[in-house]
């Protein structure tokens, strides 16, 4: 990944770790000067590790790995800030998938959008059985979507992003609303 960084040398030099007889012997010298750069990405890298986990800092193709090893999923599409903004968020977000409020914020971060809801759902029960449902209740959860309008070319598919969160039993109708 960071392998083939111009000039990028190592704090380490493996000649200071060898005997002081090597350390004069311009072959020693020169052999560990070639390990040294073979090495240096992965000390580099080692080095940084705390950056590479860390969804603000990492770099963005090592982000996408990041965000796939915490269970959520980038389109490739979006800007920088939102996949790390998403990929920031995914453990919060598998706490409450399903949820109004995991929804809620889950179509918030892929969108960019302001988002409401309205659930339909709700717990009835009775003591008798085979009562039929209470009359008035609603019969969908309603989803809307509040863009800006120069988002028109963003290319989300807001229906399948739906479909995945809201749990299968659960219907739905989507608005999207362009200011």
């Amino acid at each position: 990944m960071r392998a083939a960084i111009e000039g990028l040398g190592s704090p380490y030099s493996l000649v200071q770790l060898l005997p002081s007889v090597y350390q004069d012997d311009p072959f020693s010298v020169r052999l560990t000067a070639g390990w040294d750069e073979v090495i240096a990405p992965v000390i580099n890298t080692l080095d940084c590790l705390d950056s590479y986990i860390d969804p603000r800092l990492a770099p963005e193709d090592f982000l996408v790995w990041l965000a796939d090893r915490m269970g959520t999923q980038l389109n490739e599409d979006w800007p920088l800030d939102r996949k790390r903004a998403a990929t920031a968020h995914a453990v919060q977000g598998h706490r409450t998938r399903g949820t109004v409020e995991g929804l809620r914020e889950r179509i918030a971060l892929a969108t960019g959008g302001q988002v409401e809801l309205w659930d339909a759902g709700g717990v009835f029960t009775s003591p008798t059985p085979e009562t039929s449902f209470p009359e008035g209740l609603p019969s969908v959860a309603v989803v809307r979507v509040t863009v800006e309008r120069e988002q028109d070319g963003d290319p989300i598919d807001l229906e399948a992003l739906v479909r995945e969160c809201v749990p299968a039993h659960v219907p739905y109708r989507m608005e999207v609303v362009r200011r």
